[in-house]
C-alpha cells in the first residue's frame, strides 16, 4: 500500500515550509541573502537544513519564493495608494516603505541575486508598472513605457539612500523629490511624432 499524508502530517508539512520562509524572510531582511545561508535559515525555523532542501531543491528557490511573496505585499500596498491618490501616492509608500525597511528594499530592488531571484526582479518591476500605469492620468499615452520609465527611475534614485555602505539622507526631502519629479514626468508628458 502506497504512503498517503495524512491531513496532520500535510498540517506539519505546510507549517514547517512556511516557518522556512519566514526565516529566510527575516535574515534577508536583517542583512541580505549572504545572511541567508541555509544552515541559519534552518536553525532559525527550527528544522534541520535536510528539511529546508525536501522543501526547497535549492536556496535560489527558496530565495525566489522569499521575493515572491515580500514583493507581492509591497506591490499589493503601491498599488492601493496609487489607485486611491494617483501615481503621486503611489511612489510615496513605494519609497517610504523601502526606506522604511532599508536592507530588505536593497535585497529587492538592487542586490546581486542568483537568475531565479533576478527573474522574480523582473515579475517584480512589470508588477510595479502596470500598478503606476493603472494610476496614470487618461491624457497620457504609452502608459506602460511612461510607468516603466518611472518604476526605473524611482528604483535606481532609491538604490544609494537604500545601500548598505550609503550616506544618510534626509528621507523627507528624497521622497518629496521623487514625487515631484514623477508628477511633472506626468504633467509634461505628450505624445512624441515618430
Amino acid at each position: 500500500m502506497a504512503y498517503r499524508a495524512t491531513d496532520r502530517t500535510e498540517a506539519r508539512r505546510i507549517a514547517a515550509r512556511e516557518r522556512i520562509v519566514a526565516a529566510a524572510h527575516e535574515l534577508i531582511a536583517a542583512g541580505g541573502y549572504r545572511e541567508a545561508a541555509v544552515a541559519a535559515v534552518a536553525a532559525r525555523a527550527g528544522v534541520a537544513t535536510g528539511t529546508v532542501y525536501r522543501h526547497f531543491p535549492s536556496k535560489a528557490e527558496l530565495f525566489a519564493e522569499v521575493f515572491r511573496r515580500a514583493s507581492r505585499r509591497e506591490v499589493e500596498a503601491v498599488a492601493a495608494s496609487a489607485a486611491e491618490g494617483g501615481v503621486g501616492a503611489g511612489v510615496e509608500t513605494f519609497a517610504r516603505r523601502a526606506l522604511r525597511a532599508r536592507r530588505l528594499a536593497w535585497a529587492l530592488l538592487a542586490e546581486p541575486v542568483d537568475p531565479a531571484v533576478e527573474a522574480e526582479r523582473l515579475a517584480y518591476r512589470r508588477a510595479f508598472r502596470d500598478a503606476f500605469a493603472a494610476a496614470l492620468p487618461g491624457h497620457v499615452t504609452d502608459r506602460e513605457l511612461i510607468a516603466a520609465a518611472l518604476v526605473g527611475a524611482i528604483g535606481e534614485a532609491l538604490v544609494g539612500p537604500l545601500s548598505p555602505s550609503g550616506p544618510p539622507h534626509d528621507e523627507d526631502a528624497l521622497v518629496a523629490a521623487l514625487v515631484a519629479f514623477a508628477r511633472r514626468s506626468i504633467a509634461d508628458q505628450e505624445p512624441v511624432p515618430c
